[in-house]
């Protein structure tokens, strides 16, 4: 692909985009995707799962930290708050220069509002998420879920 900075005018131009990527991607691998109503949604795209919809956040980036073969994104919402428990399962974050998905469970995530992921380094803290599809395909018992 081009350089997004190029293509995309905004970034929820590119928002818009990585989600329709997100669901192309996860229904071409028998995923059943749905999409929330409107932009009010604390998640983007809901995947069936069972018996329930697990909700995922679809974030994306072409920021490469200078000098570093490393990608950067913020998370939080709109208001630049951080995802409250219980509103997301999942994050999907897609580097687009790389075509590269990490499909991140909520808890994965701490109380960080930036990620910075080196796909290939010997230091690669997400390094078990990329491409981690199955992780939407089986009826995963969240930490979230457990009771005390």
């Amino acid at each position: 692909m081009e350089s997004s900075r190029s293509v995309f005018k905004t970034s929820k131009e590119q928002g818009e985009w990585a989600e329709l990527c997100f669901m192309t991607k996860a229904a071409g691998m028998g995923l059943r995707v749905v999409r929330p109503f409107g932009d009010s949604s604390s998640y983007d795209v809901g995947v069936e799962c069972g018996n329930r919809i697990l909700r995922v956040q679809v974030k994306s980036t072409v920021y490469q930290r200078p000098g570093r073969n490393s990608y950067a994104l913020h998370l939080h919402t709109n208001n630049a708050q951080p995802y409250a428990k219980g509103t997301v399962d999942f994050f999907a974050i897609y580097l687009i220069p790389l075509d590269a998905w990490y499909i991140l469970p909520f808890e994965m995530t701490g109380k960080s509002t930036s990620l910075h992921f080196t796909p290939g380094g010997r230091c690669e803290k997400h390094k078990k998420y990329r491409e981690a599809w199955d992780l939407l395909k089986a009826a995963p018992t969240l930490p979230s879920q457990v009771l005390s």
